[in-house]
């Protein structure tokens, strides 16, 4: 599969790596020149080329978007519209500055990403931090495989990146609708940031 990867910081990297190493062909962008990344290219072993973001969005038949949420509107919007998009960015105030919307929780950071690129928008490796992303893969059935919950509207692209959450050793655990579901799994939550089975993070996400 093509997966574009807009954002280089430790997740975009991280994920890079891992889906370049199981085949995927991946083209990385950052905000800057792509020869900035010629080191992080260097180290990922497999096939990974650096482009620029709306090359990324372009190349990929998934793109994950993984910038922080105050520089969503930098975005190629067009070159994503009705591709499936993984979202993996927090909403974070102090950083990004205050969004109304947001701080009132009328609405979620996903839904207002969705809004201005048409995708197929799932969230998704938001709620893991960026080590254990790294570092704590394992074989499917092991007592030690985690779980990362994701949410999105579009049946078809929830399954595909479920696909690629088991292909690089994690358990994908479904928290339901973009905006419910997303909610569910976003910072201050009780799985956000957790180490958690898929049988314990589906216990928390669907409690009443």
């Amino acid at each position: 599969m093509r997966i574009g990867i807009i954002g280089a910081g430790h997740i975009g990297s991280t994920l890079a790596g891992h889906l370049a190493g199981i085949g995927h062909d991946v083209a990385l962008a950052n905000s800057r020149d792509p020869a900035t990344l010629k080191d992080v290219v260097a180290d990922i072993h497999g096939p990974v080329t650096a482009v620029d973001a709306a090359q990324a969005a372009r190349f990929g038949q998934v793109v994950v978007v993984s910038v922080p949420f105050g520089r969503i509107y930098e975005l190629p919007t067009a070159e994503l519209r009705d591709k499936v998009v993984v979202d993996t960015c927090n909403y974070d105030p102090e950083r990004d500055g205050h969004d109304a919307e947001l701080d009132t929780d009328a609405t979620t950071s996903s839904e207002k990403l969705r809004g201005i690129t048409d995708a197929n928008l799932v969230k998704a490796f938001n709620a893991i931090f960026w080590e254990n992303l790294r570092d704590r893969r394992a074989p499917r059935g092991s007592p030690e495989r985690l779980a990362i919950p994701l949410s999105g509207d579009d049946e078809e692209a929830k399954a595909v990146v479920s696909g690629l959450i088991r292909d690089i050793g994690f358990d994908p655990v479904d928290a339901g609708y973009l905006g419910g579901g997303g909610r569910r799994h976003q910072p201050g939550t009780p799985v956000y940031a957790s180490e958690l089975s898929a049988r314990d993070m589906d216990a928390w996400l669907h409690v009443r």
